[in-house]
């Protein structure tokens, strides 16, 4: 492992849009990616953006068996041997799409559960998505979380329980809705984004965080935004916006970081 190594939890958001997701959590311990959303070797050249190689990663969390979250699932279980952990159901949906991968190296995780790899605790939740059964994960380590969660067309009080003030997030703000609606998009395709089995838009991102952050909450990453519906400044105007009308300390009590689709973000401590 290159870079130095401290007693914190660090993640970067390595690429998140609608085309492609992948985010990576460091502990002294433990190593891990939730998702591979994009070949391998470019999974590997965000790796070196950030000082960090893929042949120290431990594990592979895998949401959903949508490509933009598995599509390098399998190469990567291959070639870097990585423990891959998805519920049963994924496993199943995303067979074809990923290979074959060492049976070793996969792993059952239930929806709702909870494991610890190293010094990292994992819990899994499921969510209100058009997959076989797509589950996000709150990390927690030495005191200190972090949730990924997109993909959802609503946030239960359920989910919201689950999540309640992390010290980071990685939150779904997916389209804007007039951009959505105006757009080239069919209509079918249009109802499911808009739908309790698709996407946050970038209001639904910022109630949810409205109403899960807490004293804890320093950083909140905007993800999973559409390519053709949604606009990085704009989505971050409108949640910052939101959050203001609420009376809440934007960029002083916790900061807003924007996410992007081959960029990643600085590796930085929850």
């Amino acid at each position: 492992m290159t870079g130095k190594q401290t007693d914190n939890l660090k993640v970067s958001v390595l690429a998140s849009s609608s085309s492609g997701n992948v985010t990576y959590i460091e502990t002294p311990q433990r190593h891990l990616l939730v998702d591979a959303g994009l070949s391998g070797k470019k999974i590997a050249n965000l790796m070196k953006s950030i000082n960090r190689d893929l042949n120290d990663v431990d594990d592979l969390l895998v949401t959903h068996e949508h490509s933009d979250h598995c599509r390098g699932v399998g190469v990567l279980a291959r070639r870097y041997h990585l423990n891959v952990y998805a519920n049963q159901p994924t496993w199943q949906a995303m067979a074809k799409k990923i290979g074959k991968v060492p049976a070793d190296q996969c792993h059952i995780f239930e929806m709702g559960s909870t494991k610890t790899l190293g010094d990292l605790d994992v819990e899994s939740f499921g969510v209100s998505h058009d997959a076989a059964a797509a589950q996000f994960y709150h990390l927690h380590y030495n005191g200190h979380s972090f949730v990924v969660l997109t993909d959802t067309g609503y946030v239960s009080n359920r989910v919201e329980g689950v999540i309640k003030d992390a010290d980071g997030y990685l939150i779904e703000c997916n389209h804007d809705p007039e951009m959505l609606q105006m757009g080239a998009y069919p209509w079918s395709l249009k109802r499911r984004i808009l739908s309790d089995t698709g996407h946050l838009s970038n209001e639904d991102g910022a109630e949810t965080m409205i109403d899960v952050l807490g004293n804890r909450t320093k950083k909140i990453y905007l993800g999973h935004l559409s390519q053709d519906n949604n606009i990085k400044e704009l989505a971050h105007l409108t949640v910052a916006s939101i959050m203001k009308q609420h009376d809440l300390a934007v960029d002083h009590d916790f900061q807003l970081f924007d996410t992007d689709p081959e960029k990643a973000t600085k590796l930085t401590v929850i």
